[in-house]
């Protein structure tokens, strides 16, 4: 029988549990995940009823007003709640996260696991084929899909999925690499095991983890993005995007009306620290190379 706590994932939780900072990194990220979640069920209310959300409506008796117990977060130009729709900003980013890896992580684990399992003309034309992709200018390039596709959502997670899968790619065909001259899959070619159940049955299990770092890590490059495309104006439109909601706040600040762009850059900080320093913190446990002394 099996002790307990001897898998990976009980082995990596024990060691993160010893580290504060990751501990309340996951802890900020679950708040900005109930935060998400909560945003997208009061969306799809207001949707399903076909009605104008409370977060969309202005009141211009209401604008520039600053934080106060109404208010947390001030209101806007246009006097619709700071706070609402930084709630809206925050499903927003987490959907552009979630969507954008669905579609990177598996182009790229699939060519990474074909070049590193085959080798020879395969794993050529995959190095030449994410060179190429690694040549081309990231930004321009997810502009020109957001263009060619039309602004919105759509062209956020195509332009950011398409072009970021060139990382995880070099990492899982290294890590396949490795593990191929391993005793198991020599083991499951001698019992005559298909390519196919040998390399995603019986390899990609052993570097799953290798996955989960690089979505956190690629989770806060995909929000930054997004918010950069949506101040450019060619991301989304007539949604509360913590882009948009920065390109609004830049014009006021002269005017003294500080607290939309600071509770908005505020929660991009937060968002994309707690992620990188969870992210390292997991790689960290799950590799025994890079565990930190007394992790």
């Amino acid at each position: 029988m099996k002790e307990k706590g001897n898998s990976l994932w009980s082995d990596t939780w024990r060691r993160l549990k010893r580290n504060r900072i990751a501990m309340v990194c996951l802890g900020i990220i679950a708040l900005y995940t109930l935060g998400a979640l909560y945003g997208e069920v009061v969306h799809q209310y207001f949707q399903a009823h076909d009605q104008t959300p409370f977060y969309q409506n202005t009141d211009l008796d209401a604008a520039y007003q600053p934080p106060s117990s109404e208010h947390w977060m001030g209101t806007d130009a246009l006097g619709r709640d700071v706070a609402a729709r930084l709630l809206q900003g925050t499903r927003i980013a987490y959907k552009v996260g979630i969507i954008t890896a669905l579609i990177a992580i598996p182009i790229g684990v699939f060519f990474g696991c074909l070049a590193g399992y085959f080798g020879g003309r395969v794993d050529d034309f995959i190095v030449w084929l994410y060179s190429t992709f690694a040549s081309i200018p990231g930004l321009l390039f997810i502009l020109a899909i957001a263009m060619v596709v039309g602004r919105g959502l759509l062209g956020v997670y195509l332009g950011i999925g398409l072009t970021t899968w060139v990382g995880i790619c070099r990492l899982i065909r290294g890590e396949v690499i490795k593990h191929k001259e391993q005793a198991y899959v020599q083991a499951a070619q001698a019992l005559g095991l298909s390519w196919w159940r040998t390399l995603f049955r019986h390899i990609l299990p052993n570097v799953f983890h290798v996955i989960i770092v690089t979505f956190t890590l690629r989770f806060p490059a995909a929000v930054s993005t997004e918010v950069f495309m949506s101040f450019l104006g060619i991301g989304v439109q007539d949604q509360p995007s913590w882009g948009i909601m920065i390109d609004s706040a830049r014009q006021r600040l002269w005017q003294g009306v500080w607290w939309e762009m600071t509770f908005v850059t505020l929660a991009i900080f937060l968002l994309v620290l707690a992620f990188n320093l969870f992210g390292d913190a997991l790689r960290d446990a799950l590799d025994p190379r890079l565990r930190t002394e007394g992790s």
